[in-house]
Protein backbone atom coordinates (compact mmCIF):
# COMPACT_ATOMS: atom_id res chain seq x y z
CA UNK A 1 0.00 0.00 0.00
CA UNK A 2 2.92 2.57 0.92
CA UNK A 3 4.79 1.78 -1.99
CA UNK A 4 1.88 1.98 -4.65
CA UNK A 5 0.96 5.61 -2.78
CA UNK A 6 4.47 6.29 -3.27
CA UNK A 7 4.95 5.32 -6.68
CA UNK A 8 1.23 7.64 -7.14
CA UNK A 9 3.38 10.74 -6.52
CA UNK A 10 5.73 10.16 -8.98
CA UNK A 11 3.34 9.94 -11.34
CA UNK A 12 3.13 5.69 -12.01
CA UNK A 13 -0.76 4.98 -13.17
CA UNK A 14 -1.49 1.30 -11.57
CA UNK A 15 -3.89 -0.38 -13.89
CA UNK A 16 -6.65 -2.83 -11.54
CA UNK A 17 -5.90 -6.46 -10.86
CA UNK A 18 -2.27 -5.47 -10.88
CA UNK A 19 -1.32 -8.21 -8.67
CA UNK A 20 -0.68 -11.84 -9.78
CA UNK A 21 1.18 -14.58 -8.59
CA UNK A 22 1.36 -17.99 -7.81
CA UNK A 23 0.21 -18.65 -4.17
CA UNK A 24 2.36 -22.14 -3.48
CA UNK A 25 2.40 -24.46 -0.40
CA UNK A 26 3.19 -22.84 2.55
CA UNK A 27 7.00 -23.77 4.14
CA UNK A 28 9.51 -24.78 1.58
CA UNK A 29 9.61 -26.36 -1.56
CA UNK A 30 9.41 -25.43 -4.95
CA UNK A 31 9.22 -21.83 -6.23
CA UNK A 32 7.48 -20.47 -8.88
CA UNK A 33 9.29 -21.68 -12.46
CA UNK A 34 11.35 -24.50 -10.62
CA UNK A 35 11.52 -27.75 -12.51
CA UNK A 36 9.68 -30.86 -10.87
CA UNK A 37 10.50 -34.66 -10.99
CA UNK A 38 8.31 -34.72 -13.18
CA UNK A 39 9.98 -32.36 -15.52
CA UNK A 40 7.04 -30.26 -15.09
CA UNK A 41 7.43 -26.46 -13.71
CA UNK A 42 5.99 -25.56 -10.42
CA UNK A 43 3.04 -22.98 -10.86
CA UNK A 44 2.48 -23.23 -14.49
CA UNK A 45 -0.57 -24.65 -14.61
CA UNK A 46 -2.36 -23.13 -11.84
CA UNK A 47 -5.57 -21.68 -12.28
CA UNK A 48 -5.14 -18.43 -9.94
CA UNK A 49 -2.16 -17.39 -11.49
CA UNK A 50 -2.84 -17.95 -14.88
CA UNK A 51 -6.59 -15.78 -14.63
CA UNK A 52 -4.94 -13.35 -12.56
CA UNK A 53 -1.55 -12.72 -14.91
CA UNK A 54 -4.52 -12.69 -17.98
CA UNK A 55 -6.51 -9.88 -16.45
CA UNK A 56 -3.59 -8.02 -15.39
CA UNK A 57 -2.00 -8.67 -18.69
CA UNK A 58 -5.01 -6.92 -20.42
CA UNK A 59 -5.64 -4.06 -17.83
CA UNK A 60 -1.93 -2.79 -18.41
CA UNK A 61 -2.64 -2.92 -22.50
CA UNK A 62 -5.82 -1.23 -22.10
CA UNK A 63 -4.43 1.19 -20.14
CA UNK A 64 -1.17 1.51 -22.66
CA UNK A 65 -4.09 2.47 -24.93
CA UNK A 66 -6.11 4.74 -23.45
CA UNK A 67 -2.44 7.07 -22.17
CA UNK A 68 -1.43 6.17 -25.98
CA UNK A 69 -4.93 7.67 -27.75
CA UNK A 70 -4.99 10.49 -25.35
CA UNK A 71 -1.10 11.64 -25.50
CA UNK A 72 -0.99 10.58 -21.77
CA UNK A 73 -2.19 12.74 -19.10
CA UNK A 74 -4.08 16.42 -19.22
CA UNK A 75 -2.35 19.04 -18.02
CA UNK A 76 -5.56 20.48 -17.79
CA UNK A 77 -6.62 21.05 -14.04
CA UNK A 78 -3.59 19.43 -12.36
CA UNK A 79 -0.94 22.51 -13.09
CA UNK A 80 0.27 24.11 -9.61
CA UNK A 81 1.84 26.92 -11.48
CA UNK A 82 -1.17 27.88 -13.12
CA UNK A 83 -2.62 27.41 -9.38
CA UNK A 84 -0.75 29.43 -7.76
CA UNK A 85 -1.08 32.17 -10.54
CA UNK A 86 -5.02 31.82 -9.60
CA UNK A 87 -6.23 29.84 -12.27
CA UNK A 88 -8.92 27.55 -10.63
CA UNK A 89 -9.55 25.66 -14.53
CA UNK A 90 -12.91 27.42 -14.89
CA UNK A 91 -14.74 26.42 -11.38
CA UNK A 92 -15.21 29.82 -9.05
CA UNK A 93 -13.49 28.95 -5.70
CA UNK A 94 -16.84 29.76 -3.95
CA UNK A 95 -14.54 31.62 -0.54
CA UNK A 96 -13.22 34.30 -2.54
CA UNK A 97 -14.84 37.13 -3.94
CA UNK A 98 -15.41 36.56 -7.75
CA UNK A 99 -13.51 33.16 -7.15
CA UNK A 100 -10.43 34.88 -7.77
CA UNK A 101 -7.28 35.37 -5.78
CA UNK A 102 -7.28 39.62 -5.24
Amino acid sequence: MTLGFALNHLGYTIPPQADCGWIGEAGPGPSYGDILEDGSRAGFDNDFTQRNTTIMTWNCMHLARMFKDQGGISNQGNDRNAWKAGERFDYENPLLEGGRHS
